[in-house]
């Protein structure tokens, strides 16, 4: 069932301080699948993305459980105004303490292992950037979501609200939220790559002479030791999904830093609800995947979104630049004009010409004597306690 929240300037003060020369009703209704809501209404609103209504009917139908979704629409009488989605986690504020801040937060939370933990309710996406669809005055439809989603997480029990990895185009709609307690953080970058050159070689010309001749270098001696074949699919099943899972675990399970795990049925459910955009990529040696990617598709952009390796062989054989070098082909051959690489593994990417996108977040802890002390959460999110590159990020 939906829930129903009836905005208006009248009834929330929220919604009054940060709209008050804008009299207008709005309808906030707060959705816990998106299968519940109208898709025409969803996709009137909701930004163009391959994140989309199948995407989130996706991530409904498979096992997230340390997720709980929501979806929010806005009405102006029965006109969509509004759409964004939600979830509930625990979320842990050490996630990227590194260095000075490990050591400390980790004797910390072996003695009380909860501690930096918080119950948290963040809008957008737990593996992609956030997005608003906003089709009126923003200022009145940022207010009635941000009402909504303080109502939610009083429901929830949250006491931490999070506007999670939203790009600069954002920013002045959620400059009023400065004014209400929100602090805005730096969050990791997303990464990007503008595809205008013929072919592989053609790309390789754009590099620094250095990351070319590695480059070069490395897919040789790989290409002279060891045949490795590429399959592309729509969907997996059997032995080949078994394989390319268990490809995607060993390297969340390698990372410093794992947000969402997810589960085969995932890859199961966005091949039945997204055929035309799913494509898994599997790298074969002898007939056994060896790699592995999911990527999305469609009018001309591409998103490689998880990975995978078998590590007995990964660095032996190159797999990280061979996986790169073939789906870059891919895309060139597929009239590919945006390949998109998403979080993590910077300096490699910065070297193989990517861009990256700067993505901030927009916390509030709803106790106000607690949210004073916000700012102290800047040391433990500083995306360079993570990696030392965006200590230069001006530079890049």
């Amino acid at each position: 069932m939906a829930r129903n929240y009836l905005c208006c300037i009248r009834d929330y003060f929220g919604y009054a301080e940060l709209a008050m020369d804008k009299p207008s009703r709005l309808e906030v209704r707060v959705f816990n699948r998106i299968a519940e809501l109208p898709k025409q209404d969803w996709d009137s609103v909701f930004p163009q993305a391959l994140e989309n209504y199948y995407f989130f009917k996706t991530l409904d139908e498979s096992s997230f459980p340390q997720f709980k979704f929501f979806y929010i629409l806005v009405y102006d009488n029965t006109l969509p105004v509004g759409a964004t989605s939600c979830f509930i986690m625990d979320f842990s504020i050490d996630i990227a303490a590194k260095g000075f801040w490990e050591r400390p937060l980790g004797l910390l939370k072996r003695i009380f292992p909860r501690i930096l933990n918080f119950k948290t309710l963040m809008c957008g996406l737990p593996m992609s950037q956030g997005r608003i669809g906003i089709a009126k005055d923003a200022d009145m439809v940022m207010a009635a979501i941000s009402d909504a989603l303080d109502k939610l997480a009083q429901e929830q029990k949250a006491p931490l609200i999070i506007y999670k990895d939203f790009n600069s185009s954002y920013q002045d709609i959620f400059k009023p939220f400065l004014k209400k307690g929100y602090l805005k953080l730096e969050s990791f970058p997303s990464t990007d790559m503008e595809i205008s050159f013929a072919n592989f070689d053609a790309y390789l010309k754009t590099l620094s002479q250095s990351s070319r001749e590695n480059l070069r270098r490395n897919l040789r001696k790989v290409d002279a030791q060891v045949k490795i074949d590429l399959t592309v699919k729509n969907a997996l099943e059997g032995e080949e999904l078994a394989q390319a899972y268990e490809l995607y675990l060993q390297t969340y399970n390698k990372q410093a830093m794992g947000f969402e795990k997810l589960s085969k049925d995932f890859f199961v459910n966005v091949a039945k609800n997204m055929p035309e955009e799913t494509r898994f990529f599997l790298w074969k040696i002898e007939g056994k995947a060896v790699a592995f990617a999911f990527c999305l598709v469609a009018d001309g952009y591409f998103i490689d979104y998880y990975l995978g390796f078998d590590y007995a062989v990964a660095y032996r054989y190159f797999l990280y630049f061979v996986r790169f070098r073939d789906l870059l082909q891919w895309c060139i051959d597929h009239g590919i004009k945006k390949y998109e690489m998403g979080i993590t593994t910077y300096e490699p990417k910065r070297r193989l010409g990517f861009n990256f996108i700067r993505l901030y977040f927009y916390i509030k802890h709803r106790n106000k004597l607690i949210n004073r002390f916000a700012s102290l959460i800047s040391y433990f999110l500083k995306p360079e306690n993570f990696d030392s590159i965006f200590g230069h990020m001006e530079r890049i």
